[in-house]
């Protein structure tokens, strides 16, 4: 930068601080009558619903957003994040299936951000703020009926790069179990990223552990082996619920739990997350499991940005649509999944137009979508592997082909159902087993 353009940008910064002030003080003087937006009135409920999860003591953000005095030391911090999109983090196209505990803002309340920011980010009358959310203590969904533990801390030497690991846990079960859900708890906040938890019937994941050094083994994109089920996963922000009363899943006796761990250090960290596991009080009416929709046949040419691959599933019988999980590497740029309905309506599911690994998630429905026999899920997705994608992971591009590696890709999308009748899981395991590779997760025996 020339001493003339670090001048000229000197003095606008300085023209801007003053207008700043200028209007801030004829805010001061005028107060809400005004009708300007204040942080009381207009700033508080979004900030203390959308971000106080994740930005507060003791979570993942050491950047505290849980009174005016927070937010408006971190200001221009706040705007910038909240004005390119990537604060809250949430990436699903609004309009395009309606997810409970939702965290992204709409176009009016990024619009408000910047407009209380222009105007001196006013506080208003705190009397008629509402009070900053209360988090419990302990377990957000009471005391669990078990608790698993990573068996040993495991240790990050942080140097700002992502590590991949997974640990095994047996689950100590006497007898075949439904489970009603869990609660993750990260060890330490700061430094995992996010979380999902497999299931292995067969044990597989022990001899990985075996050969590798260290606490668990490193994995990235799957968990190295066929899982037979999946609990489902954290990151920062969830919130833990239950299925409701008549919904379970199925976890077989002598069953491990392996966890898939992401962690980002930038310092010598350690880590020793636990998950609490809470039973179903009676056999569940439905069965909840997962099903895959993707596609092997993968072969993404270097240079090429805009490579499409598409996959079908046929609805062998009816079912109710739970939540949904798109999955790709870092070429992944965009996932779009709907399902045309016998009657040739459309369904939305799930739409990314901006895939990005590292904030990839589950989104669960505020209501369940029955899909009904005869219906055709599609999932279509795209991918850039040209100079021109910053989160590509070879360079110069090389060729990729489905693979768990980081310059490998996927492209699949886990639906999570619930399932009423044994023979309509007969019929879906058939149906998916007629797709070369791919298995249905979750349905027990």
């Amino acid at each position: 930068m020339t001493v003339a353009n670090l001048t000229s940008c000197l003095v606008a910064a300085a023209s801007f601080c003053c207008l700043l002030c200028c209007v801030a003080a004829s805010v001061e003087l005028h107060g809400e009558d005004a009708g300007e937006p204040t942080f009381a009135k207009d700033i508080a409920p979004i900030v203390y619903t959308k971000c106080a999860t994740c930005h507060r003591q003791g979570q993942v953000s050491h950047l505290s957003l849980m009174s005016y005095e927070d937010v408006r030391k971190s200001l221009r911090e706040v705007v910038n994040v909240v004005s390119d999109g990537s604060m809250p983090p949430w990436k699903p196209v609004a309009g395009f299936g309606t997810f409970r505990n939702a965290r992204g803002l709409t176009s009016a309340e990024v619009s408000l951000f910047q407009h209380w920011a222009a105007i001196g980010a006013p506080q208003g009358d705190i009397h008629s703020s509402p009070q900053p959310p209360t988090f419990k203590d302990g377990w957000q969904l009471g005391e669990p009926d078990l608790v698993l533990k990573m068996p040993e801390p495991f240790e990050v030497q942080g140097n700002g790069a992502d590590v991949f690991r997974c640990f095994v846990i047996p689950i100590p079960l006497a007898t075949d179990q439904f489970v009603a859900g869990f609660e993750f708890r990260p060890g330490n906040p700061h430094m995992l990223h996010h979380s999902i938890l497999f299931l292995d019937s067969a044990k597989a994941a022990r001899s990985k552990v075996s050969g590798s050094s260290g606490a668990g083994y490193s994995c990235f994109g799957g968990p190295g082996f066929s899982p037979s089920g999946a609990l489902g996963g954290w990151s920062p922000g969830s919130i833990p619920t239950l299925y409701r009363s008549d919904v379970a899943k199925f976890v077989k006796k002598g069953t491990d739990l392996v966890i898939q761990n992401h962690y980002h250090s930038m310092g010598v960290e350690r880590d020793q997350s636990e998950i609490g596991i809470y039973f179903a009080k009676s056999v569940p009416k439905y069965r909840a499991v997962t099903i895959p929709v993707l596609q092997y046949d993968l072969d993404i040419p270097a240079g090429e940005e805009q490579y499409k691959v598409r996959s079908v599933f046929d609805v062998p019988a009816e079912f109710q649509v739970l939540g949904i999980s798109p999955h790709m590497h870092y070429l992944g740029h965009e996932m779009k999944v709907s399902a045309t309905l016998p009657d040739g309506s459309i369904q939305p599911l799930i739409w990314i137009k901006d895939w990005d690994f590292l904030w990839q998630g589950e989104y669960y429905y505020k209501q369940p979508i029955v899909l009904p026999k005869g219906t055709r899920i599609l999932m279509e997705a795209s991918y850039d592997n040209s100079v021109r994608n910053p989160h590509n992971p070879s360079y110069p591009p090389k060729r990729v082909k489905w693979g768990e590696a980081s310059t490998d890709e996927m492209a699949l999308c886990l639906i999570e159902i619930a399932v009423e009748k044994q023979e309509d899981l007969t019929l879906l395991r058939h149906a998916i087993l007629e797709q070369p590779g791919i298995h249905l997760t979750g349905a027990g025996h």
